[in-house]
């Protein structure tokens, strides 16, 4: 089912004046240049509700869209901060902490990486931080069409034996091209029935997808 509305709703750089944590939310994040508002109007059918810019590192707030007025979508700065201060860095590092860490119903984090490169240090280190804090996430490949079905496969394979030296088991991840909307359905299918458990709890703070576990020790 596509997604029929979808509204760029506020822009800021505190995470407490986030809009009212009311519905199910989902953020989306991964290093400079990963092709993230790509997706985004690739999932909402929309080709300029995020805003696509050819100069690494533009987003630089937290974004919220409300999607069919059922569920928040958040545009997070990303982690590659590619040209810019050391300053910048800690701040945007900040205020993605800040929000990770006080969203109560923030259901589950999809991390992009670039499918047409190796597994990146700077990718794995955030995950882990994430598995270190119990935070639910995703992976989703971007960029897939760059690649052949054979090559793209080798890349899934590759990037999942780098990450079960880490985890018990690997992450679930998608598989994505903006271009082709590949994995648009397979995206929105999974929102809907954490969608569907949210509105079916009577508890402050729902019960979030299962984060990823870490091998112990690792």
């Amino acid at each position: 089912m596509p997604v029929k509305q979808a509204e760029f709703l506020i822009s800021n750089s505190e995470p407490d004046k986030c809009p009212a944590p009311d519905r199910p939310e989902y953020a989306f994040i991964g290093r400079s240049n990963v092709g993230k508002s790509s997706l985004i109007n690739m999932l909402t059918g929309r080709s300029s509700l995020a805003k696509i810019s050819g100069k690494p590192g533009k987003t630089q707030l937290i974004n919220h869209f409300i999607i069919d007025n059922e569920w928040y979508l958040v545009d997070l700065p990303g982690y590659g901060y590619a040209q810019v201060s050391k300053s910048d860095r800690e701040k945007f590092a900040g205020l993605i902490d800040g929000y990770l860490t006080s969203r109560p119903n923030l259901l589950c984090i999809f991390v992009l990486v670039d499918a047409r490169i190796a597994p990146q240090k700077k990718d794995l280190d955030f995950m882990s931080n994430l598995g270190e804090r119990g935070l639910p996430f995703v992976i989703v490949f971007t960029k897939t069409e760059k690649h052949s079905p054979t090559k793209l496969q080798n890349t899934l394979d590759t990037y999942r034996a780098k990450l079960l030296e880490e985890w018990e088991e690997a992450p679930q991840f998608f598989v994505t091209s903006a271009i082709t909307a590949a994995g648009r359905e397979d995206i929105l299918s999974f929102i809907r029935p954490l969608n569907e458990g949210y509105k079916k709890s009577e508890i402050m703070k729902p019960e979030r997808r299962r984060a990823p576990q870490l091998k112990t020790g690792a």
